[in-house]
């Protein structure tokens, strides 16, 4: 009996060892994160500080590609007639078309739309 009595001490001595091994284990795991997370705030705050540097320029960048879009059609016009102009016949009988033939969309179809031939 006391065989038995000595044998479980031992192996409850050894369940509880194993388990502070597991938990320093896991500890020292836990430390390396939260080492790798402060290092991820300061990452980020500095982030935020250069993405506060860029934020007016981004809105310049939009206003700016805004009065390039709109004029767009404007500047279309007027290549088009410097086009006509300097074309050396501006008057064509026939449109030149490719010897494929003229190509077709195909997506027409996609959208139910059957052009007129």
């Amino acid at each position: 009996m006391t065989l038995m009595i000595v044998l479980s001490v031992l192996v409850i001595v050894a369940l509880i060892a194993g388990l502070a091994f597991y938990l320093y284990w896991v500890g020292s795991l836990l430390g390396g994160i939260a080492t790798n997370l402060e290092a991820s705030e300061q990452s980020i705050q500095r982030i935020n500080a250069d993405a506060a540097l860029i934020g007016p320029g981004i809105e310049h960048i939009n206003h700016t590609g805004g009065t390039v879009a709109g004029a767009l059609p404007l500047l279309y016009g007027f290549a088009e007639r410097i086009v006509t102009k300097a074309s050396p016949t501006p008057q064509r009988s026939v449109i030149a078309t490719p010897a494929s033939g003229r190509r077709r969309s195909r997506l027409h179809k996609a959208v139910g739309f059957t052009p007129e031939d």
